[in-house]
Protein backbone atom coordinates (compact mmCIF):
# COMPACT_ATOMS: atom_id res chain seq x y z
CA UNK A 1 0.00 0.00 0.00
CA UNK A 2 2.68 2.67 0.45
CA UNK A 3 4.02 1.99 -3.15
CA UNK A 4 0.42 2.16 -3.85
CA UNK A 5 0.44 5.60 -2.03
CA UNK A 6 3.24 6.85 -3.95
CA UNK A 7 2.45 6.70 -7.21
CA UNK A 8 -1.05 8.60 -6.57
CA UNK A 9 0.30 11.39 -4.87
CA UNK A 10 -2.40 13.15 -2.90
CA UNK A 11 -3.62 16.40 -5.07
CA UNK A 12 -1.80 19.94 -4.66
CA UNK A 13 -3.73 22.58 -2.78
CA UNK A 14 -5.35 24.94 -5.33
CA UNK A 15 -3.44 28.29 -5.94
CA UNK A 16 -5.39 31.21 -5.27
CA UNK A 17 -2.40 33.76 -6.29
CA UNK A 18 -3.00 36.25 -9.33
CA UNK A 19 -0.13 36.52 -12.19
CA UNK A 20 1.48 40.02 -12.54
CA UNK A 21 -0.85 40.48 -15.86
CA UNK A 22 -3.97 39.75 -14.12
CA UNK A 23 -2.53 42.53 -11.19
CA UNK A 24 -1.99 44.93 -13.70
CA UNK A 25 -5.24 44.41 -15.75
CA UNK A 26 -7.18 45.08 -12.82
CA UNK A 27 -5.44 48.03 -11.30
CA UNK A 28 -6.19 49.90 -15.09
CA UNK A 29 -9.50 48.64 -14.54
CA UNK A 30 -9.72 50.23 -11.00
CA UNK A 31 -8.43 53.70 -12.11
CA UNK A 32 -10.99 53.37 -15.40
CA UNK A 33 -13.62 52.82 -12.72
CA UNK A 34 -12.50 55.20 -10.38
CA UNK A 35 -12.16 58.47 -13.31
CA UNK A 36 -15.70 57.00 -14.78
CA UNK A 37 -17.00 57.56 -11.26
CA UNK A 38 -15.58 60.96 -11.21
CA UNK A 39 -16.53 62.44 -14.15
CA UNK A 40 -20.53 61.57 -13.14
CA UNK A 41 -19.86 63.47 -10.33
CA UNK A 42 -18.26 66.34 -11.45
CA UNK A 43 -20.42 66.70 -15.19
CA UNK A 44 -22.47 69.51 -14.25
CA UNK A 45 -18.88 71.56 -13.90
CA UNK A 46 -17.05 69.93 -16.54
CA UNK A 47 -18.85 71.56 -19.69
CA UNK A 48 -16.73 75.02 -19.83
CA UNK A 49 -13.62 72.98 -19.26
CA UNK A 50 -14.89 70.78 -22.08
CA UNK A 51 -15.58 73.63 -24.25
CA UNK A 52 -12.08 75.39 -23.48
CA UNK A 53 -10.26 72.16 -24.26
CA UNK A 54 -12.17 71.23 -27.68
CA UNK A 55 -11.00 75.58 -27.96
CA UNK A 56 -7.20 74.93 -27.24
CA UNK A 57 -7.09 72.01 -29.28
CA UNK A 58 -8.24 73.82 -32.18
CA UNK A 59 -6.04 77.48 -31.49
CA UNK A 60 -3.06 75.86 -30.82
CA UNK A 61 -1.52 75.44 -34.52
CA UNK A 62 -2.36 78.98 -35.28
CA UNK A 63 -1.03 80.14 -31.72
CA UNK A 64 2.11 77.57 -32.33
CA UNK A 65 2.75 79.30 -35.98
CA UNK A 66 2.12 83.06 -34.16
CA UNK A 67 5.01 82.07 -31.57
CA UNK A 68 7.54 80.41 -34.36
CA UNK A 69 7.34 83.86 -35.96
CA UNK A 70 8.60 85.76 -32.82
CA UNK A 71 5.28 86.92 -31.49
CA UNK A 72 4.90 86.21 -27.93
CA UNK A 73 2.50 83.36 -26.85
CA UNK A 74 0.68 85.25 -24.54
CA UNK A 75 -0.04 87.94 -27.17
CA UNK A 76 -0.83 84.76 -29.82
CA UNK A 77 -3.13 83.13 -27.52
CA UNK A 78 -4.97 87.04 -26.76
CA UNK A 79 -5.46 87.13 -30.72
CA UNK A 80 -6.83 83.94 -31.60
CA UNK A 81 -9.61 84.02 -28.65
CA UNK A 82 -10.33 87.42 -30.10
CA UNK A 83 -10.69 86.82 -33.10
CA UNK A 84 -13.11 83.68 -32.09
CA UNK A 85 -14.91 86.15 -30.06
CA UNK A 86 -15.26 88.66 -32.81
CA UNK A 87 -16.50 85.95 -35.09
CA UNK A 88 -19.77 85.08 -32.44
CA UNK A 89 -20.80 88.53 -31.88
CA UNK A 90 -20.98 88.88 -35.98
CA UNK A 91 -23.15 86.11 -35.94
CA UNK A 92 -24.73 87.27 -33.31
CA UNK A 93 -25.28 90.58 -34.16
CA UNK A 94 -26.35 89.42 -37.82
CA UNK A 95 -28.81 87.77 -36.52
CA UNK A 96 -30.31 89.36 -33.41
CA UNK A 97 -31.91 92.32 -35.22
CA UNK A 98 -33.38 90.27 -37.55
CA UNK A 99 -35.39 88.32 -34.65
CA UNK A 100 -35.97 91.69 -33.12
CA UNK A 101 -37.67 93.14 -35.79
CA UNK A 102 -39.51 89.93 -37.21
CA UNK A 103 -41.18 88.96 -34.18
CA UNK A 104 -42.97 92.20 -33.59
CA UNK A 105 -44.29 92.30 -37.06
CA UNK A 106 -45.15 89.03 -37.24
CA UNK A 107 -47.25 89.55 -33.83
CA UNK A 108 -49.08 92.46 -35.70
CA UNK A 109 -49.47 90.55 -39.00
CA UNK A 110 -51.24 86.94 -37.62
CA UNK A 111 -54.93 88.50 -37.56
CA UNK A 112 -54.40 89.52 -41.57
CA UNK A 113 -52.71 86.10 -42.10
CA UNK A 114 -55.76 84.42 -40.27
CA UNK A 115 -57.94 86.02 -42.30
CA UNK A 116 -56.01 85.45 -45.65
CA UNK A 117 -56.66 81.68 -44.49
CA UNK A 118 -59.54 81.48 -43.83
CA UNK A 119 -60.36 83.35 -47.10
CA UNK A 120 -58.21 80.66 -49.20
CA UNK A 121 -59.73 77.43 -47.06
CA UNK A 122 -63.49 79.06 -48.57
CA UNK A 123 -62.52 79.28 -52.41
CA UNK A 124 -60.77 76.07 -52.31
CA UNK A 125 -63.94 74.24 -50.55
CA UNK A 126 -66.19 76.18 -52.66
CA UNK A 127 -64.05 74.86 -56.18
CA UNK A 128 -63.71 71.08 -54.15
CA UNK A 129 -67.88 71.21 -53.42
CA UNK A 130 -67.04 70.90 -49.72
CA UNK A 131 -68.26 74.06 -47.01
CA UNK A 132 -65.26 74.93 -45.27
CA UNK A 133 -65.47 77.44 -42.91
CA UNK A 134 -62.54 78.96 -40.26
CA UNK A 135 -63.34 80.04 -37.02
CA UNK A 136 -60.80 83.55 -37.42
CA UNK A 137 -62.04 84.57 -33.93
CA UNK A 138 -61.64 81.47 -32.42
CA UNK A 139 -57.99 80.50 -33.68
CA UNK A 140 -57.17 84.13 -32.46
CA UNK A 141 -58.69 83.80 -28.83
CA UNK A 142 -56.49 79.88 -28.66
CA UNK A 143 -53.68 81.86 -29.80
CA UNK A 144 -54.10 84.24 -27.22
CA UNK A 145 -54.41 81.94 -24.55
CA UNK A 146 -51.41 79.96 -26.28
CA UNK A 147 -49.18 83.05 -25.60
CA UNK A 148 -50.50 84.54 -22.44
CA UNK A 149 -52.52 82.07 -20.56
CA UNK A 150 -55.07 82.82 -18.25
CA UNK A 151 -54.56 86.07 -15.82
CA UNK A 152 -53.98 84.00 -13.05
CA UNK A 153 -51.18 81.63 -14.76
CA UNK A 154 -49.02 84.40 -15.60
CA UNK A 155 -47.79 85.29 -12.37
CA UNK A 156 -47.25 81.68 -11.53
CA UNK A 157 -45.53 81.42 -14.69
CA UNK A 158 -43.32 84.33 -14.78
CA UNK A 159 -42.40 83.37 -11.18
CA UNK A 160 -41.39 79.82 -12.11
CA UNK A 161 -39.71 81.09 -15.66
CA UNK A 162 -37.43 83.19 -13.65
CA UNK A 163 -36.26 80.50 -10.89
CA UNK A 164 -35.76 78.08 -13.50
CA UNK A 165 -34.74 80.47 -16.69
CA UNK A 166 -32.85 82.39 -14.70
CA UNK A 167 -30.70 80.01 -13.53
CA UNK A 168 -30.05 78.24 -16.45
CA UNK A 169 -29.35 81.29 -18.00
CA UNK A 170 -27.01 82.66 -15.50
CA UNK A 171 -24.79 79.02 -16.10
CA UNK A 172 -24.58 79.92 -19.65
CA UNK A 173 -23.70 83.26 -19.56
CA UNK A 174 -21.22 81.87 -16.68
CA UNK A 175 -19.77 79.50 -19.23
CA UNK A 176 -19.72 82.05 -22.26
CA UNK A 177 -17.13 83.69 -19.28
CA UNK A 178 -15.49 81.56 -18.00
CA UNK A 179 -14.73 79.30 -21.67
CA UNK A 180 -12.63 81.87 -23.18
CA UNK A 181 -10.36 82.49 -19.78
CA UNK A 182 -9.51 78.65 -19.51
CA UNK A 183 -8.99 78.03 -23.09
CA UNK A 184 -6.59 81.32 -22.72
CA UNK A 185 -4.69 79.68 -19.71
CA UNK A 186 -4.59 76.19 -21.62
CA UNK A 187 -2.96 77.56 -24.68
CA UNK A 188 -0.55 79.25 -22.27
CA UNK A 189 0.63 75.88 -20.86
CA UNK A 190 0.15 74.19 -23.88
CA UNK A 191 3.48 72.29 -24.78
CA UNK A 192 4.01 71.70 -20.96
CA UNK A 193 0.73 70.00 -20.33
CA UNK A 194 0.59 67.54 -23.00
CA UNK A 195 4.55 66.83 -21.97
CA UNK A 196 3.15 66.53 -18.60
CA UNK A 197 0.87 64.15 -19.28
CA UNK A 198 2.88 61.73 -21.62
CA UNK A 199 5.12 61.15 -18.89
CA UNK A 200 2.38 59.55 -17.11
CA UNK A 201 2.21 56.70 -19.44
CA UNK A 202 4.13 53.69 -19.35
CA UNK A 203 7.38 54.04 -21.28
CA UNK A 204 6.74 51.16 -23.11
CA UNK A 205 3.63 52.31 -24.48
CA UNK A 206 4.60 55.89 -25.08
CA UNK A 207 5.90 55.10 -28.84
CA UNK A 208 2.56 53.25 -29.17
CA UNK A 209 0.56 55.95 -27.76
CA UNK A 210 2.68 59.16 -29.83
CA UNK A 211 1.67 57.19 -32.99
CA UNK A 212 -1.87 56.68 -32.30
CA UNK A 213 -1.99 60.27 -30.82
CA UNK A 214 -0.64 61.70 -34.00
CA UNK A 215 -2.57 59.88 -36.20
CA UNK A 216 -6.15 60.95 -34.51
CA UNK A 217 -4.64 64.38 -34.53
CA UNK A 218 -4.13 64.41 -38.43
CA UNK A 219 -7.74 63.02 -38.71
CA UNK A 220 -9.45 65.40 -36.64
CA UNK A 221 -7.40 68.07 -38.14
CA UNK A 222 -9.22 66.72 -41.41
CA UNK A 223 -12.48 67.01 -39.99
CA UNK A 224 -12.38 70.67 -38.46
CA UNK A 225 -11.08 71.62 -42.10
CA UNK A 226 -14.08 69.66 -43.65
CA UNK A 227 -16.69 70.94 -41.48
CA UNK A 228 -15.21 74.58 -42.47
CA UNK A 229 -16.02 73.77 -45.81
CA UNK A 230 -19.49 72.52 -45.50
CA UNK A 231 -20.18 75.50 -43.54
CA UNK A 232 -18.99 77.65 -46.60
CA UNK A 233 -20.78 75.88 -49.18
CA UNK A 234 -24.14 75.48 -47.17
CA UNK A 235 -24.09 79.91 -46.49
CA UNK A 236 -23.84 80.00 -49.90
CA UNK A 237 -26.35 77.98 -51.28
CA UNK A 238 -29.13 78.92 -48.53
CA UNK A 239 -28.17 82.52 -49.37
CA UNK A 240 -28.52 82.33 -53.29
CA UNK A 241 -32.01 79.77 -52.55
CA UNK A 242 -32.97 82.93 -50.33
CA UNK A 243 -32.15 85.34 -53.15
CA UNK A 244 -33.89 83.49 -55.70
CA UNK A 245 -37.06 83.58 -53.96
CA UNK A 246 -36.87 87.15 -53.55
CA UNK A 247 -36.65 87.08 -49.54
CA UNK A 248 -35.80 90.61 -48.28
CA UNK A 249 -33.67 89.07 -45.83
CA UNK A 250 -31.93 86.25 -47.26
CA UNK A 251 -28.39 87.09 -47.05
CA UNK A 252 -28.92 87.44 -43.16
CA UNK A 253 -30.47 84.27 -43.02
CA UNK A 254 -28.56 82.54 -45.56
CA UNK A 255 -25.27 82.90 -43.93
CA UNK A 256 -26.44 82.11 -40.11
CA UNK A 257 -28.25 78.94 -41.36
CA UNK A 258 -25.15 77.79 -43.44
CA UNK A 259 -23.19 78.54 -40.16
CA UNK A 260 -25.35 77.17 -37.96
CA UNK A 261 -24.67 73.54 -39.50
CA UNK A 262 -21.50 73.42 -36.70
CA UNK A 263 -24.72 72.28 -34.76
CA UNK A 264 -26.44 69.35 -36.15
CA UNK A 265 -29.99 69.80 -36.53
CA UNK A 266 -30.46 72.38 -33.94
CA UNK A 267 -28.31 74.85 -36.46
CA UNK A 268 -31.35 73.98 -39.52
CA UNK A 269 -34.10 73.91 -37.32
CA UNK A 270 -33.19 77.79 -36.25
CA UNK A 271 -32.50 79.20 -39.62
CA UNK A 272 -35.91 77.39 -40.80
CA UNK A 273 -38.08 79.10 -38.39
CA UNK A 274 -36.24 82.32 -39.07
CA UNK A 275 -36.90 82.03 -42.95
CA UNK A 276 -40.61 80.98 -43.04
CA UNK A 277 -41.39 83.39 -40.71
CA UNK A 278 -39.44 86.07 -42.62
CA UNK A 279 -41.55 84.38 -45.63
CA UNK A 280 -44.54 84.80 -43.89
CA UNK A 281 -44.00 88.21 -42.86
CA UNK A 282 -42.85 89.69 -46.82
CA UNK A 283 -45.23 87.43 -49.14
CA UNK A 284 -47.97 86.72 -47.18
CA UNK A 285 -48.65 84.47 -49.51
CA UNK A 286 -48.60 80.53 -48.95
CA UNK A 287 -46.78 80.27 -51.86
CA UNK A 288 -44.05 82.13 -50.89
CA UNK A 289 -43.80 80.21 -47.78
CA UNK A 290 -43.66 77.07 -49.31
CA UNK A 291 -40.93 78.38 -51.77
CA UNK A 292 -39.09 78.86 -48.85
CA UNK A 293 -39.54 75.93 -46.86
CA UNK A 294 -38.74 74.22 -50.08
CA UNK A 295 -35.18 75.69 -50.41
CA UNK A 296 -34.69 74.18 -46.74
CA UNK A 297 -36.42 71.38 -47.79
CA UNK A 298 -33.43 70.31 -50.77
CA UNK A 299 -30.37 72.03 -48.38
CA UNK A 300 -31.23 69.53 -45.53
CA UNK A 301 -30.93 66.65 -48.30
CA UNK A 302 -27.84 68.18 -50.17
CA UNK A 303 -26.27 68.81 -46.56
CA UNK A 304 -27.28 65.07 -45.06
CA UNK A 305 -26.86 62.85 -48.27
CA UNK A 306 -24.22 64.98 -50.44
CA UNK A 307 -22.06 67.43 -48.78
CA UNK A 308 -21.60 66.25 -45.12
CA UNK A 309 -21.10 62.90 -46.06
CA UNK A 310 -19.35 63.57 -49.38
CA UNK A 311 -16.93 66.64 -47.82
CA UNK A 312 -16.58 65.26 -44.42
CA UNK A 313 -16.11 61.50 -44.50
CA UNK A 314 -13.69 61.50 -47.44
CA UNK A 315 -11.41 63.57 -45.61
CA UNK A 316 -11.88 61.67 -42.61
CA UNK A 317 -11.98 58.18 -44.54
CA UNK A 318 -15.26 57.71 -43.23
CA UNK A 319 -17.84 56.42 -46.23
CA UNK A 320 -21.24 58.28 -46.57
CA UNK A 321 -23.56 55.21 -45.01
CA UNK A 322 -21.15 55.07 -41.76
CA UNK A 323 -21.37 58.97 -41.50
CA UNK A 324 -25.22 58.78 -41.72
CA UNK A 325 -25.31 55.95 -39.34
CA UNK A 326 -22.75 57.78 -37.03
CA UNK A 327 -24.91 60.63 -36.66
CA UNK A 328 -27.98 58.30 -35.56
CA UNK A 329 -26.21 56.24 -33.49
CA UNK A 330 -24.82 58.95 -31.31
CA UNK A 331 -27.74 60.75 -31.67
CA UNK A 332 -29.46 57.79 -30.37
CA UNK A 333 -27.48 56.65 -27.35
CA UNK A 334 -26.52 60.26 -26.28
CA UNK A 335 -28.75 62.73 -27.30
CA UNK A 336 -28.00 65.93 -29.14
CA UNK A 337 -24.32 65.93 -27.37
CA UNK A 338 -23.88 62.47 -29.25
CA UNK A 339 -24.99 64.17 -32.27
CA UNK A 340 -22.71 67.20 -32.07
CA UNK A 341 -19.59 64.54 -31.43
CA UNK A 342 -20.81 62.06 -33.54
CA UNK A 343 -18.42 62.71 -36.51
CA UNK A 344 -15.00 63.95 -34.36
CA UNK A 345 -15.51 60.39 -32.47
CA UNK A 346 -16.25 58.34 -35.52
CA UNK A 347 -12.98 59.66 -36.42
CA UNK A 348 -10.69 58.62 -33.67
CA UNK A 349 -12.93 55.18 -33.21
CA UNK A 350 -11.53 54.93 -37.04
CA UNK A 351 -8.15 55.59 -35.98
CA UNK A 352 -8.54 52.82 -33.06
CA UNK A 353 -10.23 50.36 -35.97
CA UNK A 354 -7.51 50.81 -38.73
CA UNK A 355 -4.78 49.66 -36.14
CA UNK A 356 -7.02 46.45 -35.21
CA UNK A 357 -7.19 45.53 -38.34
CA UNK A 358 -3.32 45.93 -38.85
CA UNK A 359 -2.44 44.48 -36.08
CA UNK A 360 -5.13 41.35 -36.69
CA UNK A 361 -3.32 41.01 -40.41
CA UNK A 362 0.13 40.78 -39.14
CA UNK A 363 -0.81 38.15 -36.64
CA UNK A 364 -0.39 34.08 -36.43
CA UNK A 365 -4.02 34.28 -36.00
CA UNK A 366 -4.48 35.41 -39.80
CA UNK A 367 -0.96 34.92 -41.25
CA UNK A 368 -0.07 31.23 -39.14
CA UNK A 369 -1.20 28.42 -41.64
CA UNK A 370 -3.57 25.68 -39.64
CA UNK A 371 -0.75 22.05 -39.07
CA UNK A 372 -1.91 19.13 -41.99
CA UNK A 373 -3.65 16.48 -40.55
CA UNK A 374 -1.76 13.14 -40.23
CA UNK A 375 -2.80 10.59 -43.33
CA UNK A 376 -4.77 7.67 -42.21
CA UNK A 377 -3.41 4.24 -43.08
CA UNK A 378 -4.81 2.74 -46.31
CA UNK A 379 -7.16 -0.29 -44.99
CA UNK A 380 -5.82 -2.73 -47.80
CA UNK A 381 -2.20 -2.10 -46.78
CA UNK A 382 -3.30 -3.39 -42.81
CA UNK A 383 -4.87 -6.68 -44.88
CA UNK A 384 -1.78 -7.18 -46.93
CA UNK A 385 0.22 -7.38 -44.09
CA UNK A 386 -1.81 -9.51 -42.49
CA UNK A 387 -2.08 -11.63 -44.96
Amino acid sequence: MPAMAGRYPSSPQTDMSFSSNQKRLAAWAAIAVALWLLLSVLAPVLMPFLMAGVLAYVLHPPVEKLHARGLPRWLGAGIALALVILVVLSVALLIVPVITKQVPLFKAQVPLLLDKAGAYLQVLGARWGVPVHLDVSQVREWIKELITGNEGDILGGLLSSLRIGGSALAAVFGNLVLTPIVAYYLLLDWGPMVERTKHMIPPRWREGVQSFLDETDAVLGQYLRGQLVVMGVLAVFYTVGLMLVGLDLALPIGVFTGLAVFVPYLGFGVGLVLGLLAAALEFQTLWGVAMVALVYSVGQAVESFVVTPRLLGERIGLHPIAVIFALMAFGHLFGFIGVLVALPASAVLLVAVRRVRRSYLGSDLYLKAPMPAAPAPAASSSRESGA
